[in-house]
């Protein structure tokens, strides 16, 4: 795979300094403009002040960026031209000289081609409700189980099947661990009222994890470390609860299926939660990539 590699990203992974990985899929379609670029800008201004260098991952003209500068970043956040592409898409998107915005799988994908071991996200895919029905599952998992990389995250996105999607990930043998508490984080969510078998309450706790996944030479599986947004800044569960009930009969009722349920689900959530799913999204995201960098630090000893 050829990638492309910034001059900062490049420099910082020869001398083991410590980077960390962003998706650009938030950047492209999972905020409206002007804020997506102001909060994109912001989260890797977030990465450096804590010693660390952001390498936001996109596809540009058939091309997989890691690492972009400020007229690629703009580009991502105002070409509505810009697909949203996974893993799955990256060799179609090459060949046909695409430009795409990265979702996990394919950033975490990407990173891990690159020698980037650490990555933030706001919240992973999972098993989708109705599953049984269904069969909607997000890529996410499958990649993660055998993508070595640690993504700190909010947990998966709450209007998945949480309790499925984590004995999914327990299945293919993904290591989950909260951060500084016991129960899974539910994106928007401080709580998605299910509990982690295990806890870690440190960067340097995390980077032991990491260096105990090399050392064991198992399977490359991924490390996901779940970080709640604080409380003050969740979404109401209340609200939360009575929007995502109502978006999912308003679903049914429209035949909604495949992919097109979770930008379905999203949009009822901002629309009806007068944009405080969007505040409680970007505060997840924000204090996860904080940690990523504290963890990239831990994890190359700076």
């Amino acid at each position: 795979m050829v990638l492309v590699v910034s001059k900062d990203v490049r420099e910082a992974l020869e001398a083991r300094r410590p980077v960390v990985a962003l998706e650009s899929t938030i950047i492209a379609h999972g905020l409206p403009a002007p804020r997506n670029l102001r909060v994109a800008r912001g989260l890797e201004d977030d990465v450096r002040a804590r010693g660390a260098v952001p390498a936001t991952i996109a596809v540009l003209d058939g091309r997989p960026h890691v690492g972009l500068d400020g007229p690629q970043l703009e580009r991502v956040a105002n070409d509505p031209t810009v697909r949203k592409l996974g893993h799955r898409d990256l060799p179609l998107a090459m060949a046909s000289g695409a430009s795409g915005a990265t979702t996990v799988s394919a950033t975490a994908l990407l990173a891990a081609r690159s020698g980037i071991r650490v990555f933030a996200t706001g919240g992973l895919g999972g098993v989708h409700r109705q599953w049984t029905a269904t069969q909607d599952e997000s890529a996410d998992p499958a990649l993660l189980a055998r993508t070595r990389i640690t993504v700190v995250c909010a947990g998966v996105k709450s209007i998945l099947d949480v309790p499925a999607t984590l004995q999914r990930l327990e299945t293919l043998g993904v290591a989950v661990a909260g951060y500084r508490t016991s129960r899974f984080p539910g994106f928007y969510l401080t709580d998605s009222g299910h509990p982690v078998d295990w806890r870690l309450d440190s960067p340097g706790a995390v980077a032991n994890v990491m260096r105990a996944q090399d050392s064991l030479g198992g399977p490359d599986s991924a490390l996901i470390v779940a970080r709640p947004v604080a409380e003050a800044e969740q979404l109401d569960p209340g609200l939360h609860a009575r929007v995502l009930d109502a978006a999912l009969k308003e679903c049914d009722r429209r035949g909604i299926t495949g992919q097109a349920v979770t930008p379905f689900l999203l949009d009822q959530l901002v629309r009806h939660t007068d944009g405080a799913s969007l505040d409680a999204n970007v505060a997840a995201v924000t204090g996860n990539v904080r940690l990523a960098a504290r963890i990239a630090a831990a994890w190359t000893g700076v």
